[in-house]
């Protein structure tokens, strides 16, 4: 299966099944570099719909630049807007996942944006190159999106 064709099964899954894979793949490897994003309204009947809506006019993906002993944590910004501009920097670093307690790793808005310091992603790597993320503003999750190293 391609990495295209996988993000689109994961929009035409439900909460509970996208849920599972996320639980079933192991944190994986950091990204580095550019990103392309898809933002994932799981279950929702528009689901490609809204994909393609976020990416053309909010949020194409996260630019991560690590650093550190075996480049194991880092900082990333979001390209946003229509013109892919780079805005809302995060730390990375690998946590326990608040979803099941299992390492994942964490994109952490608290300390680094104003506008979404109460967000905070979560991503796992389901096969070289594609993440699986969720995302929660406080302790309530309000939406799932996939990566794709642009390396890939």
């Amino acid at each position: 299966m391609s990495r295209n064709e996988r993000i689109d099964k994961w929009l035409s899954m439900d909460r509970e099944t996208l849920d599972e894979v996320y639980r079933q793949a192991p944190a994986g490897t950091l990204p580095e570099g550019d990103t392309r994003g898809t933002a994932i309204v799981a279950g929702a009947f528009f689901a490609r719909c809204y994909a393609r809506l976020a990416r053309l006019l909010a949020w194409q993906g996260k630019v991560f630049d690590l650093y550190g002993p075996g480049k194991e944590v880092g900082v990333l910004v979001n390209k946003i807007l229509p013109l892919g501009l780079t805005f809302i920097v995060a730390k990375v670093y690998r946590d326990a996942s608040w979803m099941d307690g299992r390492e994942t790793i964490v994109i952490d808005y608290s300390s680094t944006s104003f506008l979404a310091r109460r967000i905070r992603d979560e991503i796992r790597e389901v096969e070289p190159g594609v993440y699986l993320g969720k995302v929660w503003w406080g302790k309530t999750r309000i939406l799932d999106f996939a990566l794709i190293r642009n390396d890939q």
